[in-house]
């Protein structure tokens, strides 16, 4: 009787603790970093359409945008099925006045920076649902910046499994050692998410930290 006991639990807890269907890796970073170009590259390799629309105007993407059940296909066979989840960038300030530099009427920054505010709190709220993060930097720009450290400290706090890309290595102010310098506790990669350089050693890497 006691063996029946010990073996039934024994499959209630398996059930449950079961690795997860649904793994959910979230893009995240301040805006302009390349998180939908990366978001995009992704999508395109493995699933041949892209995700969100790319502009240089900040904050283009407002909204959280997800593609789902992406397969990557590692080295020896390895194999990760993931829900992608593209970011609004995040920022600790957002002026309207800073989108009318890009000739965008007074209506149409209000309305950006509207949409943006809301983008930014969206997307703190659906890190309590990530089972992995990778922040995404432009690796042109100084990593100490308030930005960056609110986004790295809420996702220590919560225990978030982090690859740190430094984005847009192509270009020649590109510093990937003042990243690794700036975040030493995690793994940093220098990639070009529009040209494509280190792509491949970035999906080797998510085979570390996706479990």
């Amino acid at each position: 009787m006691i063996k029946k006991f010990q073996s039934f639990f024994k499959n209630i807890f398996s059930k449950i603790f079961r690795k997860k269907k649904h793994i959910k890796l979230g893009l995240y970073g301040p805006p302009n970093a390349g998180k939908t170009t990366l978001a995009n590259k992704i999508s395109q390799d493995w699933l041949g359409e892209n995700v969100g629309t790319v502009s240089k105007i900040p904050h283009e993407t407002r909204e959280i945008q997800v593609k789902e059940k992406i397969e990557i296909k590692g080295k020896g066979g390895k194999a990760i099925t993931f829900n992608l989840v593209d970011t609004p960038g995040i920022a600790t300030r957002i002026d309207y006045e800073d989108f009318l530099k890009f000739k965008l009427t007074k209506a149409e920054a209000k309305k950006r920076a509207k949409e943006a505010t809301k983008g930014v709190i969206e997307a703190i709220k659906w890190l309590d649902s990530m089972d992995c993060v990778v922040v995404v930097l432009d690796s042109t720009l100084n990593p100490y910046s308030q930005v960056n450290l609110t986004i790295i400290g809420n996702l220590a706090a919560r225990e978030i499994p982090v690859i740190v890309i430094g984005n847009k290595i192509d270009l020649k102010k590109a510093k990937i050692k003042s990243i690794e310098n700036a975040f030493p506790q995690y793994k940093v990669l220098g990639v070009s998410a529009e040209k494509g350089i280190n792509i491949e050693e970035f999906y080797e890497s998510l085979f570390e930290v996706i479990r």
